[in-house]
């Protein structure tokens, strides 16, 4: 294969306007997904081997790294959510019996035996959060792979199973790739959702559960953040009942709820954790469930299906596709593919916009061209077959191959008036109407001066181009 223009690879259109319906067990109009980070003992720190002091989500806000140094009050502050955080919402969570899933950082797990046990007692889902709670982003790629090797043996190694799922949170770009790679049910490394989706990576098709940064208690140690348990608890009502009304409409989504137990795990905290989910009980159709779960019921319901790919064909496969979309023109599909294509124009309206710049971006002169290969409605080349395959079955869509002898004279002599005013043939997409329809059009638009009716035929030009587009989805 020729090597491809330019290829974006973010994906801006994901489920599009019209999201499927997440069919969630017993009709459930919102599926909700607690979260509890599982990091006291796998952060930065100078016993765990690394440089510096950790200096991210705690009460102190704003610390930056010791090096070569252990900062006593950080680890303290990660002690209290292994030594107490975690027990409150461990009998939070069991005693209201909602299922949790666990991000477990693979060293803190390994640190904390009593915590895993309590976990597994209560049948929470124990995903792999990595082996250390650490950053990333300037790994290298076989670093990091290392790293997650280690935390899949570790991770089996305390809790008698490999992880089914996947989380690294503080992650670099080849983070999801790598975790795809390693046959995980699941991944959460994206928040680019509010529903469960398929992502094509090497030749797996992995299944992506995106996690939440705003439903998420992080937030209490960040600037602008949450002050109060008031505001937590309000957030994650808005959300909630934002949730429940679109599945109520007929698009159930998926909620999460990220949290930590040094941040929510303090008294002063959770009350508005126990809140949310005493209101979240109080609603009919609401299903709490692991990741774990959620990912089997998408499986299952939703199962992944062949990409489109049109943004990655060849520019040959490219042009023989396309280069019938606007009529006899197949330098516009060459344009199009010269593009910046992603992800977003797999799809009918994302790919007649590319087709659309190239003809926009054009002469005047290169758009007559455009017109001028039209055929006529109903004209010379309709009588003897020889149009277009996608014209001949546009126009017999709208009976222009049914005419009666009046018709077609009718056709014949308003054809001949048209070109001979404005040097190119009458253009309607005649799908969007019926005969009499045309004919009326017909009538009304050849008395318009030529600059109104080029710019006229452009706009029909490319709503047919839009209408065959559609045809091939």
């Amino acid at each position: 294969m020729a090597e491809l223009p330019p290829r974006y690879p973010r994906d801006f259109y994901g489920h599009g306007p019209d999201r499927p319906d997440a069919a969630w067990p017993g009709g459930a109009r919102v599926a909700v997904s607690f979260v509890l980070n599982y990091e006291e003992g796998g952060e930065n720190c100078l016993l765990h081997g690394d440089a510096a002091s950790e200096a991210f989500l705690s009460e102190i806000v704003g610390a930056a790294p010791w090096p070569g140094q252990r900062h006593w009050n950080m680890e303290s502050i990660y002690d209290y959510g292994a030594r107490a955080g975690f027990w409150r919402l461990h009998r939070l969570f069991t005693d209201a019996g909602i299922p949790v899933t666990v991000y477990g950082v693979a060293t803190a797990l390994a640190r904390s035996p009593a915590q895993v046990e309590a976990m597994q007692s209560a049948k929470w889902e124990i995903a792999s959060h990595g082996l250390k709670w650490i950053d990333y982003k300037d790994h290298s790629e076989a670093d990091e792979a290392a790293d997650m090797d280690a935390a899949i043996a570790l991770h089996t190694e305390v809790t008698g199973e490999a992880p089914r799922g996947w989380y690294t949170g503080r992650c670099s770009v080849n983070t999801v790739r790598l975790a795809a790679a390693r046959g995980f049910d699941w991944i959460s490394d994206t928040y680019d959702d509010d529903l469960p989706y398929w992502a094509r990576l090497g030749d797996r098709d992995q299944l992506i559960l995106p996690y939440t940064l705003d439903c998420n208690d992080m937030r209490f140690a960040t600037p602008q953040g949450f002050n109060a348990g008031d505001q937590f608890f309000a957030y994650l009502r808005d959300t909630f009942d934002a949730l429940y009304a679109e599945g109520a409409a007929g698009r159930p989504a998926m909620m999460s709820v990220g949290l930590h137990c040094r941040l929510i795990g303090r008294p002063g905290r959770v009350q508005a954790l126990r809140r949310f989910i005493d209101y979240v009980q109080g609603f009919e159709g609401v299903w709490c469930a692991r990741r774990q779960d959620i990912a089997a019921h998408w499986a299952e319901t939703h199962p992944p299906v062949p990409a489109r790919g049109w943004h990655m064909l060849d520019r040959a496969a490219f042009v023989e596709t396309f280069g019938g979309i606007f009529e006899h023109s197949p330098w516009i599909a060459e344009g199009a593919h010269a593009l910046e294509l992603g992800p977003a124009h797999d799809t009918a309206q994302g790919l007649h916009n590319a087709l659309c710049r190239v003809f926009r971006a054009a002469s005047d002169e290169q758009r007559l061209d455009v017109l001028r290969a039209h055929p006529d409605l109903a004209g010379k080349l309709a009588a003897a077959r020889r149009l277009t395959a996608e014209s001949t079955e546009e126009q017999a869509s709208a009976g222009l191959d049914a005419l009666t002898d009046e018709e077609r004279h009718q056709f014949d002599v308003m054809n001949s008036t048209y070109v001979a005013k404005h040097g190119f043939p009458f253009i309607i997409a005649v799908k969007d109407h019926d005969k009499a329809g045309i004919l009326r059009a017909f009538e009304r638009r050849i008395g318009n001066d030529s600059q109104t009716e080029m710019a006229e035929a452009c706009r029909q030009v490319e709503r047919i181009a839009r209408l065959r587009l559609e045809a091939l989805q």
